[in-house]
C-alpha cells in the first residue's frame, strides 16, 4: 500500500479512537446537570452519588478526547498539507472556535466542576457544569459545521486555485449541517444513555440494588430519544439524496437508475460486475424510504462511475448501524416499561444484554462516521479537493506504516485500559454502595436528615 491509502487507514484509526469520547461527554455533562439537580432538589443522597461517580468517567473521557483530537489536528499538517493549502481559510478559523470553547470554555470550568463539590457556592458548581455542558456542545457544533462543509461546501470562493470564504453564514450553516449536528448530538445521548444503563446492570449483578434511579433515567432518555434519532436519520438520508444521491445509491446498493425500488436486507455487492449477488429484498421499501413515494426514483451508481464512493463498505455498515438502532430502541422501550411498572429490572439475563450493550452506541456512532466519511469519497471537500491530491509527497508509504502501527499499538492499549477502568470503577462503587445502602439498596442513609 502506498502512502494513500495508508495515511487514510491512519486517519481513520485515529478518528476511531477519539470519536469515542466527545461522544461520550457531549451528552455525559447534560447528565451529571441532571442528577446533581435532582440532588439539589429531593436531598437524596443517591443521586449526589450517581454524580460522584460519572464525573470521574466524564473527566477520563475528556482527557482522552483532547489528547487524541490533538493528535488527529497534527495529522492535517504531517500526511494532509494539501488539505489546509487548498481550504485552510475556511478549516482554520473553525477548527480554532472549536479550540476556544473546547480549551478555554471546557477546561476552565471543568476544575471547578471535578473539584469545587465543597469548595465554591452551589449555584457556582451547577454553572460550571451548564458551562461544560455547553463548551461541549460548542465545540461539536464547531467540527460538524467544518465536516458537513466538507460534504456540502457553500459561501466560498476559488481564487488562484485556492478557497477563500465569501460568505460565513453560508458556511457555517451549508446544506447538511443542520441534519447532521442533529443528528450527532442525539447519537450521543443515546450512545451515553446505553453505557450509563449498562454499568448500571453491572453494579446490579455485582450487589449493589441502589442505582435503579440512573438506570431508569437512561433507559427513559433512549426510549424517547432512539425514535427521534432514528428520524433524524431519515432527513439526513433525505439531504443525502438531494446533495449526494451517489452515497444513497452506494448505501442502497442500487446500480441502476429506477423506480419502485426495493430494500436490501442483505447483499454482496460486486464493483467489478457492477451488480449484486444473493439478494435478500423487500419489494418497493427502498423507494418508500428514501422518496417517501412507493414509486420514487433513485439514481444509480451506473450514472456516477468514476464519482461515488467505494460500495461494498458503507453498505454493510449502514446495516450495521441500523441494525445496532433498532436494537436501541427495543431494549430501551422493553427496559422502560418494565422499570414503569416494577421500578426495578431483576432478571438476571437481562441485565446481562444491558452489560452486553454498554457501548453499543459507540459501535453504531463509529459505523455511522465511517459511511460518513468514506461516503464522501474520491474527495476530501466534495466537488473542490480530492483526497488524492492532498495527501503528502514528503513521507514515504514506509514511514506512515510506521507511525500507524504505533497508533495502532497505543489506541487498542488505551481503549483497553479505559474499558477495564470504567468497569473496575463500577466494581468498587459497587462494594461501596453496598456497605452504605445494604443489599437491598434501601437503607435510609440513602436520604438526608431533611429536619
Amino acid at each position: 500500500m502506498d502512502a494513500l491509502m495508508l495515511s487514510r487507514i491512519q486517519f481513520a484509526a485515529n478518528i476511531t479512537f477519539h470519536i469515542l469520547f466527545p461522544t461520550f461527554t457531549i451528552s455525559l455533562a447534560w447528565f451529571l446537570l441532571f442528577f446533581k439537580l435532582k440532588y439539589n432538589s429531593t436531598n437524596d443522597q443517591r443521586w449526589l452519588d450517581a454524580y460522584k461517580f460519572w464525573v470521574k468517567i466524564f473527566a477520563l473521557s475528556f482527557a482522552l478526547g483532547v489528547v487524541s483530537g490533538i493528535t488527529m489536528s497534527f495529522q492535517f499538517g504531517t500526511n494532509w498539507p494539501g488539505f489546509m493549502e487548498k481550504v485552510g481559510n475556511v478549516a482554520g478559523p473553525l477548527l480554532g472556535y472549536e479550540v476556544l470553547t473546547a480549551f478555554f470554555m471546557e477546561a476552565t470550568f471543568l476544575g471547578i466542576m471535578l473539584f469545587g463539590t465543597n469548595r465554591v457556592s452551589n449555584w457556582l458548581h451547577n454553572l460550571s457544569i451548564v458551562l461544560v455542558a455547553l463548551g461541549t456542545m460548542l465545540s461539536a457544533f464547531w467540527i460538524l459545521a467544518l465536516n458537513s462543509w466538507m460534504h456540502t461546501p457553500a459561501g466560498y470562493e476559488i481564487i488562484e486555485g485556492v478557497v477563500h470564504p465569501k460568505n460565513w453564514f453560508e458556511i457555517v450553516f451549508n446544506p447538511s449541517m443542520l441534519a447532521r449536528f442533529t443528528h450527532m448530538i442525539l447519537a450521543s445521548f443515546v450512545t451515553s444513555s446505553f453505557l450509563v444503563a449498562g454499568i448500571c446492570a453491572y453494579k446490579y449483578l455485582k450487589g449493589d440494588r441502589s442505582d435503579m434511579i440512573s438506570l431508569k433515567f437512561s433507559m427513559y432518555v433512549a426510549a424517547i430519544l432512539v425514535p427521534v434519532h432514528i428520524f433524524s436519520g431519515d432527513i439526513l438520508g433525505l439531504n443525502l439524496l438531494d446533495h449526494r444521491p451517489q452515497v444513497v445509491a452506494a448505501i442502497e446498493g442500487i446500480w441502476e437508475t429506477e423506480s419502485s425500488v426495493p430494500f436490501l436486507l442483505f447483499a454482496i455487492p460486486d464493483e467489478k460486475e457492477r451488480k449484486n449477488h444473493f439478494e435478500v429484498k423487500l419489494p418497493k421499501m427502498g423507494s418508500l424510504l428514501l422518496t417517501h413515494s412507493w414509486d420514487g426514483e433513485i439514481k444509480g451508481l451506473n450514472e456516477f462511475e468514476g464519482e461515488h464512493p467505494p460500495v461494498m463498505m458503507i453498505f454493510y455498515l449502514f446495516r450495521v448501524m441500523v441494525g445496532i438502532g433498532f436494537l436501541m430502541l427495543a431494549v430501551s422501550w422493553f427496559a422502560s416499561y418494565k422499570l414503569w411498572r416494577e421500578n426495578k429490572i431483576t432478571n438476571k439475563f437481562f441485565n446481562i444484554i444491558l452489560v452486553a450493550m454498554t457501548f453499543s452506541g459507540s459501535i453504531a456512532t463509529i459505523s455511522g462516521w465511517y459511511v460518513t466519511e468514506v461516503g464522501r469519497q474520491p474527495y476530501l471537500v466534495n466537488g473542490i479537493l480530492r483526497t488524492k491530491d492532498a495527501v503528502t509527497q514528503a513521507v514515504g508509504g514506509g514511514a506512515v506504516f510506521s507511525t500507524l502501527v504505533g497508533y495502532l499499538v497505543v489506541y487498542v492499549l488505551l481503549i483497553a485500559l479505559y474499558i477495564s477502568t470504567i468497569f473496575y470503577m463500577a466494581k468498587r462503587r459497587a462494594l461501596e454502595s453496598i456497605a452504605k445502602y445494604g443489599r437491598d439498596g434501601n437503607s435510609n442513609t440513602g436520604k438526608r436528615n431533611q429536619g
